[in-house]
């Protein structure tokens, strides 16, 4: 796959005008490459692979919130970055999931190319997969650069999108508990 994406990105830049044996230019394939390669692994990983089995047995039955989990994923329309962050609450059903497990998940799901909502829907569902959650609640707020640096140039807007499963969509207090929470 490196070798192949190093020639198309020589392409690219063959394409838009440039010559590719510009001293600065010179190892910027290879890079880019690379690069890719890191931010599309996401279609390299499993869930099973990711969360090692780090699901435990717990009494635990109240809401949990885990916030502001960092993500980076690449708009599948334009191929350009969107940044955000990421906040999932889940309701345990006698296992809990190892924290860090969480922020594996929305990296490797981030770690595609994307739509938002996409996103939001594939990380819900695959909290509820691992632990058998009586509910999953996951919230993503990001900007987009392909609405920040082409076309309308809007560089304060930002979206949100949320995904409610179980008791989060069926309970109305379960759902307000959580976005209280979420603001703060």
């Amino acid at each position: 796959m490196h070798d192949e994406l190093k020639n198309s990105y020589q392409n690219i830049i063959t394409a838009v005008g440039e010559d590719p044996q510009r001293e600065g230019l010179l190892d910027t394939p290879k890079r880019a490459a690379k690069a890719m390669e890191y931010l599309t692994q996401g279609y390299r990983q499993t869930l099973a692979e990711i969360t090692n089995n780090a699901v435990f047995t717990s009494d635990a039955d109240d809401m949990v919130l885990i916030q502001d989990i960092e993500l980076y994923s690449m708009c599948e329309h334009h191929l350009l970055p969107f940044v955000g962050r990421c906040h999932i609450a889940y309701i345990p059903d006698g296992k809990v999931l190892g924290l860090s497990k969480f922020a594996r998940i929305v990296d490797m799901f981030a770690r595609r190319f994307q739509i938002q909502e996409q996103l939001t829907h594939q990380i819900a569902k695959a909290v509820e997969e691992v632990t058998g959650a009586k509910g999953v609640g996951v919230i993503v707020e990001a900007k987009h650069m392909c609405m920040m640096m082409r076309g309308v140039e809007k560089q304060n807007s930002s979206m949100r999108t949320s995904v409610m499963l179980g008791n989060f969509r069926a309970d109305p207090k379960t759902r307000n508990e959580f976005l209280q929470l979420v603001r703060g």
